[in-house]
């Protein structure tokens, strides 16, 4: 298995762990992300449970489409762009409001979100090289008349 792969089953197993979490068990996510004594979400109050079950759809649909990038690696160039449009902005949020959490919170937040942001950018690379040393052009060819 290579690197792509790996890291594409990675980001897709956290995506499938913390989307389901919020899916199904909406509260306990908000009161206890993302390990005991650590809350992240409920440093952001108030507690909105349809937000937190969209939040873990979007995290389910996230990792179902990294699970297909992971096994059809056509599709990973554009599902590691899409989960960047989510990534980045997180990032760059989270960043300006470290100031009321703990240095262990505010270290561990910033680590684990900028994992999000610099592994997609890595497999990015990693697949512009697959394809470059496979002879195989930067974007698939448009069909004709299309």
């Amino acid at each position: 298995m290579t690197f792509l792969r790996i890291g594409l089953w990675f980001l897709a197993a956290v995506q499938a762990g913390v989307g389901g979490w919020a899916l199904v068990a909406p509260q306990g996510f908000y009161d206890g992300f993302p390990a005991p004594g650590h809350h992240w979400v409920a440093m952001f109050p108030p507690f909105n449970e349809h937000l937190l079950r969209d939040f873990g759809s979007l995290n389910l649909g996230f990792a179902v489409a990294l699970a297909f990038a992971a096994t059809n690696l056509l599709l990973a160039r554009a599902i590691l762009v899409s989960y960047l449009v989510f990534a980045v902005p997180h990032l760059v949020f989270h960043l300006g409001h470290l100031d009321h959490m703990p240095v262990v919170d505010q270290v561990g937040n910033v680590v684990t979100l900028a994992l999000a942001v610099v592994l997609p950018i890595a497999l990015l690379a990693v697949d512009a090289r697959r394809r470059l040393t496979a002879g195989l052009p930067p974007a698939a060819p448009r069909p004709q008349g299309g």
